[in-house]
């Protein structure tokens, strides 16, 4: 048991004496006495750990703690309002009473007493809604800003975790699906940030950054058509790592076919169409688990009459998700600015989307998809590269 996981089930522990227990009980001072010990042993190897709070996940500085998925007070926590929980810097006894103390009481719904004053006083204990923080750290970004389509918030962190997964691709080792999950948790928070849903994009700054911005915003699409159709939270992150891991394949393209300028030849275009098959083998290879991430990488080039590629021996349906993923992929590609080709407007990318509705895509999910993107329209947002060393990493060559 890891120290972040001993701290929530002491947490867990002292609200439960809380509730059993009344103020002074001896009890209750023991739990909150392990609860301490158990933030001190935390702080120790994190000192300002943040916490989030996703329906029954609990993530750790982007990264899944997988020992709490049975916690069940993550879900408590968030429907409480605090979905966030960090400390900010060393955390005293009275900020964890005062902490727990408020906890019980948006819990219980009982008559504000000692939480109600203490949480005007100083502590290294946040917490509250989730929120997007603008590039200066100065507050949080609100919907009116969104509906400008802009964002001063940077993916560069998930951009980087991506750029990452890839590279240890290229070097002959497997890939690393803790990474890719805590990408995709990290995606949904964004997503979800300060009680508005976003769809953040990312802007293409150099043509060599296109698979890892590509992949990204492929995860960012898959996960909000997957929420708009009515999947469950957990089946939104599995198509938003499926779409995250869509183009893996890409990894064993030589450079030169996949950042070619102008149009593929034949035989590069041959080489360039295994991208689906090699995708599938590489998770496959790598976690065996991730059998959905694999299919969908080997069949979101498939056209529902069958073309595309690769060629089925035997004519079947694709799988759901892979239709899914199919239409975020050739929307994000379209509205991308290519060496070849200008980026196309949005409209006219939803034109080619709702005409293909039937003999290239799944019917119901491309229609789905354009009326996503007209009721959300004012929250797409555009978001940038603001890490020179990653703009600079992203662009070099493999």
């Amino acid at each position: 048991m890891t120290s972040a996981v001993r701290f929530l089930t002491g947490l867990a522990q002292a609200m439960a004496t809380m509730n059993l227990y009344k103020e002074g009980h001896p009890a209750r001072e023991k739990g909150l006495d392990r609860a301490f010990e158990s933030l001190l042993e935390l702080q120790a190897e994190l000192p300002t750990p943040r916490f989030n709070f996703l329906g029954d996940e609990v993530i750790l500085d982007n990264r899944p703690l997988r020992d709490l998925q049975q916690w069940g007070w993550a879900s408590r926590l968030a429907a409480s309002g605090i979905q966030r929980l960090e400390m900010v810097g060393p955390v005293s006894r009275e900020d964890l009473e005062a902490f727990l103390e408020e906890v019980f009481t948006r819990l219980s719904g009982a008559p504000v007493r000692t939480a109600e004053v203490r949480q005007f006083r100083p502590s290294a204990i946040r917490y509250g809604e989730l929120a997007i923080r603008s590039e200066e750290g100065k507050g949080t970004v609100d919907a009116a800003r969104v509906a400008t389509a802009t964002l001063s918030y940077s993916l560069a962190d998930e951009l980087e975790g991506v750029d990452w997964l890839h590279g240890e691709l290229k070097d002959g080792r497997k890939l690393h699906m803790l990474e890719a999950e805590g990408i995709v948790r990290s995606l949904s928070v964004a997503m979800h940030g300060d009680q508005a849903y976003f769809i953040p994009l990312v802007r293409l700054k150099e043509f060599d950054q296109y698979t890892t911005t590509h992949a990204l915003n492929v995860s960012v699409l898959a996960m909000a058509l997957a929420e708009f159709v009515g999947l469950s939270p957990r089946e939104v992150r599995t198509f938003g790592v499926a779409g995250l891991l869509h183009d893996l394949g890409k990894v064993k393209i030589p450079p030169e076919i996949l950042n070619k300028p102008g149009k593929l030849n034949d035989d590069e275009r041959q080489v360039m169409n295994r991208h689906t098959v090699e995708g599938a083998k590489l998770i496959l290879d790598s976690e065996e688990h991730l059998d959905l991430a694999a299919v969908v990488a080997y069949e979101h080039h498939i056209r529902i009459d069958g073309g595309g590629y690769p060629a089925l021996i035997y004519a079947r349906a694709c799988h759901q998700a892979s239709n899914l993923v199919h239409v975020c992929d050739v929307f994000d590609a379209l509205r991308t600015h290519r060496p070849y080709r200008e980026a196309w407007p949005t409209e006219r990318v939803l034109k080619v989307i709702e005409e293909g509705a039937g003999p290239e895509f799944d019917r119901d999910l491309a229609l789905a998809f354009v009326q996503m993107m007209h009721q959300w329209e004012g929250r797409v947002a555009q978001v940038g590269i603001d890490r020179p060393e990653f703009a600079r990493a992203a662009a070099s060559p493999a």
